[in-house]
């Protein structure tokens, strides 16, 4: 049994996963604490996970009905993601795997959203496309063998992530933090089509699979700036609305492009966008029509949680992979290459 320990950002996360099959998992979020400042604040969070860590492996275990002494190996996110944030996580995960006398994995923090997926619903089809969207990311990846495989970038964003444009469009309009939830509420009682938007890159003559959400966030500042000038008050549920519709056209428009273009015929949709609404419907209509398979994990597994570093921590035990070295650090802008992730200490200088 893998034990997962996820503290990357503002969640303090950990699951236990046996065999591809999830057992218990546990999540403490420190967002309350950072909204009054809208948006992370890293040495807030590496505070916060320091005090959550040891009750939310517990409550994991408790959950599960397992102690301590039923965990065979332990995994850990080391990166990307906030350096005192991930600094924590590996210090327990490494503390927890010596007292244990168990092997220890590094992972990275975005295979294991990939990960998630197989939670609910089993492994992976080899090949597969899968689509993160993330408050910091955006990729379109061509996976086969999760553990073994190298990832294959089709296209990654250029500027904004989607999230990250949700995050700072909904602080335009007055929402609260964080924004995507925010903007995906507010949407339900908005028209779509009131606010037109433009949808970045998807020209003919533009890479079909890069992502650019830049531009659209400063069609939207503008928009309200345009309805503020001429004494209007912003209908907030429009251009939430407009908002959403355009970003989740974007996504789910090149994913599905790139199954077609390559022949695969799964879609995997990961993240923590993943869990807006109008990206997962759309999803499901155009890979329906597409004749695609849609995976998308629930709702619980979308945001940052322990279970999904445990599932990769899982897949990389059984697939006989070399557990990381006591020299195990961390690296907070790694690229997504592997996901085995086990970057070094580097030794003092003498």
């Amino acid at each position: 049994m893998v034990l997962g320990i996820e503290s990357s950002c503002d969640e303090t996360g950990a699951g236990l996963v046996r065999d591809g099959v999830l057992l218990g998992q546990a999540v403490a979020s420190s967002m309350d604490e950072h909204a009054r400042f809208g948006g992370v604040v890293p040495e807030i969070a590496a505070r916060a996970h320091v005090h959550a860590m040891a009750p939310v492996v517990g409550e994991a275990l408790a959950r599960a009905g397992l102690t301590l002494a039923d965990v065979g190996a332990v995994a850990v996110t080391t990166g990307p993601g906030l350096a005192g944030a991930l600094q924590v996580g590996v210090a327990a995960a490494k503390g927890y795997a010596f007292s244990l006398g168990v092997p220890l994995y590094g992972v990275h923090h975005l295979a294991g959203h990939v990960a998630a997926a197989t939670l609910d619903g089993g492994p992976l089809p080899n090949p597969c496309v899968v689509l993160i969207v993330s408050g910091g990311h955006t990729s379109l990846l061509l996976v086969r063998d999760l553990a073994r495989d190298p990832i294959v970038h089709l296209g990654d964003t250029l500027d904004d992530a989607a999230g990250e444009c949700f995050d700072k469009v909904a602080r335009i309009l007055g929402l609260p933090y964080p924004g995507g939830p925010a903007i995906d509420r507010a949407a339900r009682e908005g028209d779509p089509t009131a606010v037109r938007l433009p949808r970045p890159l998807t020209g003919p003559r533009d890479d079909p699979y890069a992502f650019s959400f830049s531009g659209l966030k400063t069609a939207a500042a503008r928009w309200v700036e345009a309805q503020r000038s001429g004494g209007r008050d912003p209908h907030v549920p429009d251009a939430a609305a407009g908002l959403q519709e355009a970003i989740a056209d974007v996504l789910t428009r090149k994913a599905v492009r790139a199954c077609t273009d390559h022949g695969i015929g799964t879609l995997v949709v990961v993240g923590g966008v993943a869990a807006n609404s109008r990206v997962r419907s759309l999803a499901e209509e155009r890979c329906a029509a597409a004749g695609i398979t849609l995976r998308v994990p629930p709702l619980r597994l979308c945001t940052d949680n322990g279970a999904m570093v445990a599932a990769i921590g899982d897949l990389l035990a059984r697939s006989g992979a070399e557990p990381a070295p006591a020299e195990l650090s961390v690296d907070p802008s790694a690229p997504l290459e592997f996901a085995a992730l086990t970057p070094l200490a580097r030794a003092a200088a003498v």
